[in-house]
């Protein structure tokens, strides 16, 4: 049997006992914390080799024991949309920090789970999609600010032109939460009536509370959104709202769509077994997109300890990008 075929069969596996596992969490009780919630209290690791969107010769095939050997062998080909932008990175240097382990197998083709397509719907007419290069280049689509993805740039004359993970303000673990290279866990807190997600890439701590109180004057907006949450049976519903609209309605590392002002994001975590959190979020912005974006993943509980994300700290990135760019300028006016 070839190498091919039996990655396959591995993958068809993974699928079905997947499937098992699901039926099974349907009468999972989860333990109470002693104010009688479900408890999720510890560190989890989100970490996926899920494709964000689903490749578009899958189709609608949402899970890979659906599709056919030829299908899932096929090479992919580049068509266009969030895909086709230039990527320059050469060599593997990030290779040694990248945390693509996979703690439960789902089988899913995509992250996406609404559209059918599992791939990110189209935007209404009007709204602006941002294209950027990759963390090491600048490339020119004639962007402006401020800039919405979060690696790369589209130029060095100040920190404004970089992207929003080079200025320590938003990354690709959200919300909602994605996998990034590395540094994918959150840590979760419970008391009576707060309840407060931690995440490591950042260090973005969102404080929710699970008190019937309105969300914050909409005049005011947060990177990470305003949060309140509650308990729907053994499922925390979070919903932010109050975004920023410096942020993209979904802001990946070289796209962003339109902007988060009008925002409503839902996420859902709900335990299914010992150690295993279901995570579904939900972005409902009709401003942006002409349909809801539904994804969903699983955690893993982990004992770990998370540190400190200090970005920026000590590290002389930011300021080596600029320093280059007027490097650069001046060489370009001796030569003139």
């Amino acid at each position: 049997m070839n190498r091919v075929l039996q990655s396959s069969l591995a993958l068809i596996g993974v699928a079905l006992f997947s499937f098992s596992l699901s039926a099974a969490a349907q009468g999972y009780e989860p333990p109470l914390t002693e104010h009688g919630q479900p408890d999720i209290r510890g560190v989890w690791n989100f970490s996926s080799r899920t494709p964000l969107e689903r490749p578009e010769r899958f189709g609608e095939i949402e899970f890979l024991q659906d599709v056919d050997r030829a299908t899932l062998n096929a090479r992919p080909t580049r068509t266009g949309g969030a895909s086709a932008y230039p990527s320059r990175v050469i060599g593997a240097y990030n290779g040694y920090w990248n945390d693509r382990n996979e703690l439960q197998e789902s089988g899913r083709t995509s992250l996406i789970t609404h559209p059918a397509n599992g791939r990110i719907p189209p935007v209404q007419d009007g709204v602006h999609v941002q294209l950027g290069g990759d963390i090491t280049t600048d490339v020119d689509f004639g962007e402006s600010r401020p800039v919405r993805y979060t690696h790369g740039g589209i130029g060095r004359a100040g920190p404004e032109d970089r992207g929003l993970s080079e200025r320590c303000l938003v990354f690709v673990s959200g919300p909602p939460l994605l996998t990034g290279y590395y540094n994918n866990h959150i840590q979760i807190f419970q008391n009576a009536d707060h309840v407060v997600l931690l995440i490591e890439m950042g260090w973005d701590a969102r404080i929710v509370s699970l008190e019937d109180k309105p969300h914050i004057d909409s005049a005011i907006e947060q990177w990470s959104g305003d949060s309140r949450g509650y308990w729907d049976g053994n499922t925390l519903v979070v919903e932010s709202r109050n975004f920023s609209d410096k942020v993209g309605s979904l802001s990946l590392r070289g796209i962003a769509y339109g902007n988060a002002k009008d925002r409503l994001l839902i996420e859902r975590f709900t335990p299914t077994a010992p150690g295993v959190l279901e995570y579904e979020f939900t972005v409902d912005d009709p401003t942006t997109f002409t349909d809801k974006i539904v994804g969903s993943s699983s955690m893993t509980s982990v004992d770990d300890n998370i540190y400190e994300f200090a970005c920026h700290a000590g590290n002389y990135a930011m300021a080596g990008i600029l320093r280059a760019g007027r490097v650069e300028e001046a060489d370009a006016a001796a030569a003139n």
